[in-house]
This record gives C-alpha cells, sequence and structure tokens, in this order.
C-alpha cells in the first residue's frame, strides 16, 4: 500500500470521530491535515506521514531509525513535529492517537 493511500485509510479512520477534523475544511498551512480540536495532529507532506508528538517521543523514534524531526522548509527542524519514515513498520493509527491525545493535552 502507498503512504497516499495509507494516509487515506488514517483520514477514514478517524472522519467521524468527535473533534476532528479532516483535511480540506481549512486552507493555507495544515490544509492536508487531520485536526482534534482545531489542532493538527497529523498531515500528509512530501509523501510522508507528520505527526505531533512530545519531544520526548520524537527523540525516541528518531533515535530508533523510524524517522526524522520535521522541517517546514524553513531550514529548522521542528522538535515535537516527526516526519515518519516510509520504511518505518510503525502502525500509523497507533502513532495518531499517541499524537491526537498529545494534541489534547492527555
Amino acid at each position: 500500500m502507498s503512504p497516499e493511500e495509507r494516509f487515506e485509510d488514517l483520514v477514514e479512520e478517524y472522519t467521524g470521530r468527535p473533534g476532528i477534523t479532516p483535511p480540506g475544511a481549512t486552507g493555507g498551512f495544515g490544509r492536508t491535515a487531520l485536526r482534534s480540536h482545531g489542532r493538527i495532529f497529523a498531515m500528509f507532506v512530501r509523501g510522508q506521514l507528520v505527526l505531533k508528538l512530545p519531544k520526548t517521543r520524537v527523540d525516541e523514534l528518531v533515535e530508533g531509525g523510524h524517522g526524522v524531526r520535521f522541517d517546514a522548509n524553513k531550514g529548522t527542524p521542528m522538535k515535537e513535529w516527526l516526519a515518519l519514515s516510509t520504511g518505518s513498520e510503525l502502525g500509523w493509527p497507533d502513532l495518531a492517537r499517541e499524537a491526537i491525545e498529545f494534541v489534547d493535552g492527555r
């Protein structure tokens, strides 16, 4: 399954849940993003799943070879954003759940 198809499955899985806004509901930055109560938790950028996670979790995933810190073309990687490697075997729904919990403050 391609990364695009995996993201579409993720969108399908989460769309319709309370507080979740699907991609395309807003314009500008984050127009390809899933949001929980208005806050971006996952988006699809340049062929990769990008997730908002605690810095310590991002550090752990980067050190484990599962991805890199996301850089929004500003030259500075973001501490709380992970661009998941397309080769990572981690489950996208599980990571998305972690991201929702983080942005919702749980």
